[in-house]
């Protein structure tokens, strides 16, 4: 499903037990300097990243200053984000002339403690190659080095590199639970693309073969997978950065399962089993 950019009032674009995304929660909070804003959400952990800007963050007395290091875009240097645990209320202050601001979640039912995540500690892979028209970095901002202190929420971003290309490929999907090959997760993406008048899209492919769906992606394009193989594109001449969230229904470890008659090619992509497995 795509939602086309719109101002969401700092109200979520995914909110709980959405139909399409039930593990997901997503929102885009957009403050000028000294606004706040707080909020709870039953039922799910949720992770604050700054796209830009600064902001103070309080949850539940535990405070965390000057999160965020971003001014002009995605692409100006890297995220930081704070953990907030099932259910606890969260209030953000914008510390920086403007900023706007990624929530996202995952169902959870476990009450953890809250942390942050600065630049040092973010985990990095770089895969893919321009050869193989597969280039791109993935910052984890909620990835394998915080596996026991974290649910089911994964929380990355995620960039082609170079100009055009391929994300997501070979096509993949992680829509049932079928342990060791597949797990359920729901997807959640926010694209942004340099410049910002660039495009891609999104195709989603049915499992049985048949012609799927096809969404134009364009900066702010918001995408929920519920099920399929869901590889992405750019177009020529523009790079492209998904903020990405996963929730899993029994796991926080993410297995995916490549559509067979392409799975051959995980063998042609340098990097690309390293990138599977920080999936964690």
């Amino acid at each position: 499903m795509h939602t086309p950019p719109f101002d969401n009032a700092n109200k979520p674009i995914v909110d709980a037990d959405d139909p399409n995304v039930p593990l997901n929660y997503f929102n885009i909070v957009k403050l000028k300097k000294g606004q706040a804003f707080d909020y709870q959400v039953p039922g799910y952990e949720t992770c604050i990243v700054p796209a830009t800007g600064t902001v103070d963050v309080e949850i539940e007395g535990v405070s965390y200053a000057a999160l965020g290091t971003r001014t002009v875009d995605v692409w100006d240097g890297e995220p930081e984000g704070v953990y907030v645990p099932v259910g606890a209320k969260a209030t953000m202050v914008c510390m920086t002339d403007e900023a706007e601001v990624f929530v996202a979640g995952a169902k959870y039912d476990k009450v953890l403690e809250p942390f942050d995540v600065r630049v040092a500690d973010l985990d990095k892979v770089q895969y893919g190659s321009d050869e193989t028209k597969t280039h791109r970095k993935i910052k984890h901002i909620l990835g394998t080095k915080y596996h026991d202190k974290v649910g089911r929420l994964l929380v990355s971003e995620l960039f082609t590199v170079g100009q055009g290309g391929w994300s997501g490929f070979p096509p993949h999907k992680h829509d049932t639970d079928r342990l060791p090959d597949e797990t359920r997760h729901d997807e959640t993406y926010n694209f942004r693309f340099k410049p910002n008048n660039g495009f891609g899209m999104q195709l989603v492919q049915r499992e049985d073969g048949k012609v799927g769906d096809a969404y134009h992606l364009v900066d702010g394009s918001t995408i929920t997978l519920e099920k399929g193989y869901h590889p992405c594109v750019v177009a020529p001449g523009y790079e492209m950065y998904y903020f990405t969230i996963l929730g899993g229904l029994s796991q926080r470890s993410l297995v995916q399962y490549f559509q067979p008659d392409h799975a051959w090619q995980i063998e042609t992509i340098p990097g690309i089993k390293d990138m599977i497995a920080k999936f964690k």
